[in-house]
């Protein structure tokens, strides 16, 4: 199937987090089309390859992308050459770019070229990743996640969540006690002021502790009131998550509430400077493009696979990821199609990959 046709088939099929098989068996279909070996692995993840099989590969390039997206139904359109729907641009933009780039090339000798559209990557337990971390040990990864089709992503922020919650008897607002949700108001207040200090020096984005409050629930049964807080927390590299949670602990209990941590994920920093970060230069380049490599605030499986793997590993892909998660989530059709390009000639220029005879892509001698 033709690259933008495939991605606007993927985008009309929903495939919000937990609820990705129908996607799954799809990009199955659609990869074995294009010549992959492909099938529903054990987590849920359409996987495929080419090239020889993972197991027995002397090289090997995992492309990782997640088929799952957040909630909402955003009308599937072409309108002014720009694809509107739910994950045009988080992330199945990425992942068909994937597809369709690696169709264009031939595996070189012994490598193997694998493709992993991960499930359940917008909730915290990143289990299609989790999984994959345990199937590969691959030389390089990239992941797929939208950097703008002209730039790289080459580190993520960690993340972590703080579930506190708390109860109390039920009293007259005019008596001495004060209400249960002004206890856990007053932990959001100071663990939001006090969490800064356990990141590191440097003042930039990547380098702060950032959080946000990301619900707040109050309830009465009329014997009992009570109050819950979620607290999403974006963590920078030196982290000092251990002395944090005991402080945060020590937080909850002086105010006589119960905490939980979950979700953690480290931050994850990969390099321009090694030979994926340089392929990925090297091909955009040869494009007339000055290439830039970004941290991000946010995470992504880069946060899950990088520390297990500790191989080279970029996040790439078309899209503005300033519109992840909104309701007016589109993606450029022109820049998807330049992905596919810049993705089909750094596996070439990385010599992971060999042109077809018909592809006119940038050599891995130019």
């Amino acid at each position: 199937m033709d690259a933008i046709p495939m991605l606007v088939e993927m985008v009309e099929t929903l495939s919000f987090s937990r609820g990705e098989g129908v996607l799954a068996q799809l990009l199955v279909k659609r990869m074995t089309e294009l010549g992959f070996d492909a099938r529903v692995d054990e987590a849920g993840n359409a996987v495929g390859y080419v090239g020889v099989p993972p197991s027995e590969a002397e090289h090997t390039i995992v492309l990782l992308g997640h088929i799952d997206t957040v909630p909402g139904c955003i009308p599937v359109r072409v309108v002014d050459g720009k694809l509107y729907g739910r994950g045009s641009v988080d992330a199945k933009g990425p992942l068909a770019t994937f597809i369709q780039a690696v169709a264009r090339v031939e595996a070189a000798p012994q490598t193997s070229i694998v493709i992993v559209g991960a499930v359940e990557e917008e909730v915290a337990s990143s289990k299609g990743a989790h999984f994959a971390a345990t199937q590969y040990q691959p030389d390089a990864c990239v992941i797929g996640e939208p950097s703008g089709w002209d730039a790289v992503t080459i580190g993520y922020k960690g993340c972590q969540w703080v579930d506190v919650q708390g109860a109390r008897d039920c009293g007259h607002g005019a008596g001495p006690v004060g209400a249960i949700s002004e206890e856990v108001v007053r932990f959001w207040n100071r663990l939001s002021q006090e969490a800064p200090a356990y990141g590191p020096a440097g003042d930039g984005l990547f380098d702060s502790v950032d959080l946000r409050l990301d619900q707040f629930r109050t309830g009465s049964d009329g014997l009992r009131d009570t109050a819950r807080a979620t607290i999403g927390m974006r963590l920078p590299e030196e982290f000092r998550a251990a002395a944090f949670k005991l402080r945060a602990c020590e937080l909850a209990d002086e105010l006589g509430l119960e905490i939980e941590f979950r979700g953690e994920l480290p931050a994850h920093t990969g390099s321009r400077a090694d030979g994926l970060g340089r392929a990925f230069g090297r091909a955009l380049a040869s494009r007339g493009v000055r290439p830039r490599f970004l941290k991000k605030t946010g995470t992504s499986d880069m946060n899950v696979v990088g520390p297990a793997w500790k191989c080279p590993i970029v996040a790439y892909g078309p899209g503005d990821s300033s519109l992840d998660h909104t309701p007016n989530e589109h993606i450029v059709l022109e820049d998807y199609e330049r992905a596919i390009e810049v993705l089909s000639a750094a596996l070439v220029v990385g010599e992971w990959a060999r042109p077809r005879r018909e592809s006119s892509l940038v050599s891995a001698s130019s």
